[in-house]
């Protein structure tokens, strides 16, 4: 019996769109990230991104739960001696809710050259119209 193993050539990808309305952050990162990854084909293979396309509408119905609107915060650095800066969650997710879901999703990716082409294939838009209507991307439920 042989082990299968994808090439990148033959690897067929979807489109899905995820309504994003009142679904908790971290569950919809999670989720997304395991569909941007490809785990739940099972022609996985760790090595080559075998992932589907997915577009996020609604980004700005997200939610957070607990007291992580006021608690938890967007850290970055500058790259100047001491430049950390910080955004509490409940600016950002006014803001800009596309970056904080974005981001969410970006950390649960792999940190090297195949997750960054993995995070190529996500599509984010704060309301309910998308540009990718060409695609006839099928939607999908998440829990």
């Amino acid at each position: 019996m042989k082990t299968y193993m994808a090439k990148p050539e033959t690897v067929e990808r979807k489109w899905y769109v995820v309504d994003a309305t009142d679904m908790v952050l971290g569950r919809l990162a999670s989720q997304v990230a395991a569909i941007l990854r490809g785990k739940n084909k099972p022609t996985f293979t760790p090595n080559v991104d075998t992932g589907d396309f997915v577009i996020i509408v609604n980004c700005d119905k997200v939610r957070l739960t607990g007291k992580k609107l006021e608690q938890k915060m967007y850290r970055y650095h500058t790259g100047y001696i001491g430049g950390l800066k910080e955004i509490q969650y409940k600016k950002l997710m006014n803001d800009k809710p596309q970056f904080a879901v974005y981001e969410a999703i970006r950390g649960m990716l792999p940190k090297n050259a195949i997750g960054r082409q993995m995070i190529k294939k996500l599509k984010v838009f704060r309301g309910a119209e998308h540009t990718h209507a060409a695609q006839k991307p099928e939607e999908l439920k998440l829990r």
